[in-house]
């Protein structure tokens, strides 16, 4: 088999359950992928995919298969960071993934003062819900929210605990009047945005289950920069960080102000790149980064680098009581 790159096309087949979203995953038509599935099936002979429930799942020779494939892959991503961890220079790329926001308006600052002492290294940033794959080296550092995920390979750091309110245009609430107390929200609309795992972007308790839900969602959306907008022009109540409201100046309003929702955020990487002179060098300097900016992540103050979430206030935040999930549970 000379076309080795059919198998990974075959994995993504197999993980998405369809030719179309593999094709988006990939980067790739939907033709094409049907394509080149038809040559690894014309090559060993035998169907590997078969049709259920309006899914395609793989036949047990493709399941076979998929075992090997995934192997190789492995086999690959290890040669890969084993060429990384011989780099012994503060030179070449570092790849970052991140969420919007974050990864938008922090990020690039907080690097850009990292690059002032070591400018050889270059910034790839990568914005997005999904958890890029470490192992596979779709990112060499990644911040995730809640958890740093599962694979023992993984080297995770809690550096932030940052604080999410709720808020809401002037025009909404004169309009529909300012709720007093959490089951208030039941009678109000909300704004909604798909997040990691595709949970909503609304107060969560440990599990991740939605509390305090609002009466219905009036705009939905996978954008915070257009989630953002929803609210300023009166669509509803919306949760968001107050880091990042601070530099806005959307002209939002704090509703319940004693409300702090807490999410965790954490540095990861895989433990072969901590051996890069460079990845470690970057990844100590954000934890360092994350702690000079406590203030601001609690949405206390701005932030003490040159980044555009925080520069000048464009909501009053006082510093309110913080409310942590198990404690917005007791006040049900």
């Amino acid at each position: 088999m000379k076309n080795w790159s059919d198998y990974p096309i075959f994995l993504s087949v197999a993980e998405a359950g369809s030719l179309t979203a593999a094709g988006k995953a990939l980067g790739m038509s939907q033709p094409t992928v049907g394509r080149r599935i038809r040559a690894l099936e014309d090559h060993f002979g035998t169907a590997l995919l078969k049709r259920e429930s309006g899914q395609l799942v793989p036949t047990n020779f493709g399941q076979s298969m998929l075992d090997h494939i995934r192997r190789m892959q492995e086999e690959a991503s290890a040669i890969d960071r084993s060429s990384a961890t011989l780099e012994d220079s503060l030179s070449g790329v570092v790849r970052l993934s991140a969420t919007e926001g974050l990864g938008t308006g922090w990020l690039p600052g907080v690097m850009k003062t990292f690059r002032n002492e070591h400018p050889d290294v270059l910034v790839d940033i990568g914005i997005g819900f999904q958890s890029f794959n470490l192992a596979q080296r779709e990112a060499d550092i990644a911040l995730r929210w809640r958890s740093p995920g599962e694979q023992n390979s993984l080297i995770g750091r809690k550096v932030a605990e940052v604080g999410f309110g709720l808020f809401a245009s002037p025009q909404y609430l004169q309009q529909n009047g300012v709720p007093q107390t959490l089951e208030d929200l039941a009678d109000h609309d909300g704004v909604n945005a798909q997040i990691m795992d595709g949970k909503s972007l609304w107060l969560m308790d440990d599990d991740g289950n939605t509390i305090h839900p609002p009466k219905r969602i009036t705009f939905n959306t996978n954008s915070i920069w257009a989630y953002d907008q929803a609210l300023v022009h009166g669509y509803g109540i919306g949760v968001l960080p107050m880091c990042g409201v601070i530099g806005k100046d959307l002209g939002l309003i704090r509703v319940l102000p004693e409300v702090v929702h807490l999410e965790s955020l954490y540095l990861v990487a895989h433990q072969d790149l901590k051996r890069s002179l460079r990845i470690r060098a970057v990844f100590d300097y954000l934890v360092g980064a994350f702690r000079q900016d406590t203030a601001f992540f609690q949405g206390e103050s701005a932030s003490t680098f040159n980044c555009d979430l925080c520069t000048s206030p464009g909501v009053k935040l006082s510093a309110p009581k913080s409310l942590t999930p198990q404690s917005l549970q007791a006040a049900e």
